[in-house]
């Protein structure tokens, strides 16, 4: 799983029948601290989440599916699976 901030949102006019009604969100993963760490994923939403939102994103086809609702939905990789409210690392600051 991978923790990651959403910032953008993606619009595809022509996209494949296992994505049609799911909205594509581009998620740059984070560090602990909240920091950008790698490249940006482009995730289907699973949860209702916006732009901002810290989230939990599973880049794994079975689970992402499993997500999605459709085990059927071989195209699909990565989703978003929760929305994070805090990330406490017992560090104090």
């Amino acid at each position: 799983m991978i923790a990651g901030r959403v910032v953008a949102s993606v619009v595809s006019t022509e996209k494949h029948a296992h994505y049609r009604g799911h909205k594509l969100l581009m998620v740059q993963p984070v560090d602990p601290a909240g920091k950008a760490a790698g490249k940006p994923i482009l995730a289907v939403d699973g949860v209702q989440a916006g732009i901002g939102d810290l989230v939990l994103v599973v880049d794994e086809g079975g689970s992402a599916r499993g997500v999605v609702g459709d085990e059927g939905a071989v195209t699909i990789r990565t989703a978003i699976c929760g929305i994070i409210d805090s990330i406490d690392t017992g560090v104090d600051a």
